[in-house]
């Protein structure tokens, strides 16, 4: 890859002020793209996009906006395109998988919201941004899947589903809006997240043994295989997943 390979392009991230998506932001940043840190906390990426414009000299473009919402994705796209012209990369990352004590008691709007975040935002920022990618000089597309998409758990079963349906999306997009637009999925395993301070009780004891490298992943360890998929290396990978899980058994 050419150290100077993302200069000027323009990397749209959700999720992107905390966690993996925060991680990803600053990789992309340091090598010279141009950032669009996009979360429901609006001062939250504005203390990002802050740090990554001073530290990298880079343009970096905060927007908050609710991945659940079809007003919101459309918003998001619009100031995108309205204030840097472009998307080279888009990362749907942003995600969530609440709590609930049985799988009797999961309410319908816990259900529904599951779904609007993890599948419903990616599929109209994919279908909106990758038309446009496609009818231009092309791009890529990332969603950041799970690996309970298919070693699904009963602590996490709607979110497994959604992130299942993520896969889907993934393939379908890939035919739609090939050969200019390479879409991936990066099957993320346990990362340990700020979102992993609200896990049950013993889970993370629970899950390591199921994990050759017998560990949870630190953030950062996402960013190699985003770089990876975003950028030349990967010019004949699409409509797949790469499993980033550690080696979950």
């Amino acid at each position: 890859m050419e150290q100077d390979e993302f200069t000027g392009k323009v990397v749209v991230v959700t999720g992107g002020s905390r966690g993996m998506g925060r991680e990803m932001v600053l990789a992309f940043a340091a090598r010279g793209a141009h950032v669009v840190v996009a979360s429901r906390k609006l001062e939250a990426c504005e203390q990002v996009a802050a740090e990554v414009a001073d530290t990298y000299g880079v343009r970096a473009l905060p927007v908050g906006f609710n991945a659940s919402s079809w007003e919101d994705c459309d918003r998001l796209v619009d100031t995108v395109y309205a204030e840097l012209g472009t998307v080279d990369v888009l990362i749907n990352n942003a995600g969530l998988s609440p709590l609930y004590s049985s799988l009797e008691e999961v309410s319908e709007a816990l259900f529904d919201k599951v779904i609007a975040v993890n599948l419903r935002g990616p599929f109209r920022l994919s279908a909106s941004i990758g038309a446009r990618m496609a009818e231009g000089d092309g791009g890529a597309i990332i969603n950041i899947g799970s690996i309970e998409a298919i070693r699904p758990q009963t602590h996490a079963l709607p979110y497994a589903a959604a992130k299942a349906g993520l896969h889907t999306l993934t393939e379908g997009f890939a035919r739609a809006y090939g050969p200019r637009v390479r879409v991936n999925t990066i099957q993320a395993g346990a990362f340990l997240t700020d979102i992993a301070a609200n896990w049950p009780e013993g889970l993370q004891e629970e899950m390591e043994p199921k994990i050759a490298l017998a560990r949870c992943a630190q953030p950062h360890e996402i960013v190699g295989t985003a770089l990876y998929l975003a950028g030349a290396a990967s010019s004949y990978t699409t409509g797949t997943a790469i499993r980033v899980d550690g080696g979950w058994q």
